[in-house]
């Protein structure tokens, strides 16, 4: 608090035997009284003439220091890369390991911007690497750091703006921008550019809370960057029909040089059968155990999905491992959902168990290691197994170009049905308008079904 109620005394001399004179000036800032003692007497002077001067023009005196405005010492700011550091530390303990990820994707890329000019600045893929393998994840910034990392952290130290430089919108616009850019300057996809704006301006919003800055200036100075709409609906083109992806499920099998548990393909069948006839996420059926399956010799079963398996980096999990080991996404962490699933994956499943077995904890899916299988594995061999299975006219179309469309065909499949919107929504662990707005597509292929059911009704 400050105070203009102020009295200044006059000067004490210090005399104590044996020892040299000192010179204490009193004051009193409001009720609370104050002191500074000096080696000289002049030195004392000129302190309380200071005072007086200030006094006399009116300043307001801090209680806690006793100090005039005039003579407090500016507080360093904080930079942006400080800030940085104090948001994640407060986000990181529960966020879950994707969201760390991205987090710090937005942030790496919206600090090489926020920067001083100075000179011998770091390659920007340099820069970029320095902040998310060594500087943000805390884990991270106890590793020796390479002669690269660690000069590219130093001059990144002392080029970061001040914090409150960011009121500009000279110095937020170019920010945002170059949230929408990739490495190599080309433009973002229109989701990430969404997701990396979000961070900025939760970061922002943080630095408002904690009064560090008086307003979050993407709202205030109402920047307006280019945003490109984010398409909210599945592209009709991915969806394979039935026929279409139990070719897909055969041409898996041959993907790989055979060897004593067969080919590469043939441990991944069952794994991609789930993200089409369950609807499955990948990192669903990664956490898919076998006491979580209900697999009659005849009839329906039955899937209890609770685990989820999504990969994220060593540096983002917990665990220190790369998939992150959680619950399931949009519920609770020990929230579960039932999928009935037809005999055909019934008995993709069973045959699966029997041959590959299961991993040490009851993992259906799993490496020739024994490891989660990675992102990177399951898509190549889906990318050898299209080139198998479809005309080279398919292959060169978006048709079930991943392996997520999969599970965009599995739910248009339960749509096109008849199966009522909730029991969809309920069985692909969505809410019923995110469903309606996505999934609602037709199968490839049956676009002649619908022309002829228009041109019956055109007939009458």
């Amino acid at each position: 608090m400050k105070s203009r109620e102020v009295r200044i005394r006059g000067i004490q001399v210090n005399a104590l035997a044996g020892r040299k004179k000192s010179y204490t000036v009193r004051w009193i800032v409001g009720s609370e009284p104050k002191s500074r003692t000096f080696s000289t007497r002049a030195l004392a002077d000129n302190f309380r003439s200071d005072l007086m001067q200030a006094a006399n023009r009116g300043e307001a005196f801090d209680q806690a220091s006793g100090m005039p405005e005039s003579l407090l010492k500016p507080e360093e700011a904080v930079t942006w890369l400080g800030f940085v550091l104090r948001y994640i530390d407060m986000k990181w303990p529960g966020a879950a390991a994707k969201s760390r990820e991205s987090m710090t994707d937005a942030l790496a890329t919206v600090t090489g911007a926020l920067v001083r000019d100075l000179a011998d600045r770091p390659n920007p893929a340099l820069l970029r690497r320095a902040l998310r393998e060594y500087e943000f994840p805390p884990a991270a910034r106890q590793l020796d750091r390479p002669a690269d990392i660690a000069a590219a952290l130093r001059w990144l130290g002392k080029a970061s703006l001040p914090l409150p430089a960011l009121a500009e919108s000279a110095v937020v616009r170019p920010a945002l921008d170059a949230l929408g850019l990739r490495m190599d300057g080309l433009s973002a996809a229109a989701t990430t550019t969404r997701r990396r704006r979000s961070v900025f301006y939760n970061v922002l919003q943080y630095a408002v809370e904690l009064e560090l800055l008086d307003f979050n200036p993407v709202d205030k100075l109402r920047i307006r960057s280019t945003r490109r709409k984010v398409a909210g609906e599945v592209d009709r083109r991915v969806v394979v029909n039935v026929r279409q992806a139990r070719e897909l499920l055969a041409g898996v099998t041959y993907v790989g040089t055979r060897g004593k548990e067969g080919r590469r393909g043939e441990r991944l069948r069952a794994f991609f059968a789930c993200l089409y006839f369950a609807a499955l996420r990948p990192s669903e059926a990664l956490g898919l155990r076998q006491r979580d399956c209900h697999l009659p010799e005849q009839g329906w079963g039955l899937l209890t999905v609770e685990k989820s398996r999504p990969a994220a980096g060593k540096r983002y999990t917990d665990s220190g491992e790369v998939h992150d080991d959680r619950g399931l996404k949009h519920r609770g962490e020990t929230e579960a959902r039932e999928v009935p699933i037809p005999p055909e994956l019934v008995a993709i499943l069973r045959e699966h168990i029997d041959r590959f077995g299961i991993g040490a904890d009851g993992r259906l899916f799993r490496s020739g290691r024994g490891n989660v299988v990675a992102s990177s594995t399951y898509s190549r061999v889906w990318d050898e197994a299209r080139a198998l299975s479809l005309p080279p006219d398919r292959v060169a179309s978006p048709l079930a170009g991943r392996p997520y469309d999969l599970r965009h065909a599995g739910v248009s499949l339960w749509l096109n049905a008849g199966v009522p919107a909730p029991d969809v929504a309920e069985r692909a662990g969505h809410s019923v308008d995110v469903l309606l707005k996505v999934y609602a597509k037709c199968l490839d292929g049956d676009r002649s079904r619908m022309n002829e059911r228009i041109e019956a009704a055109l007939s009458q």
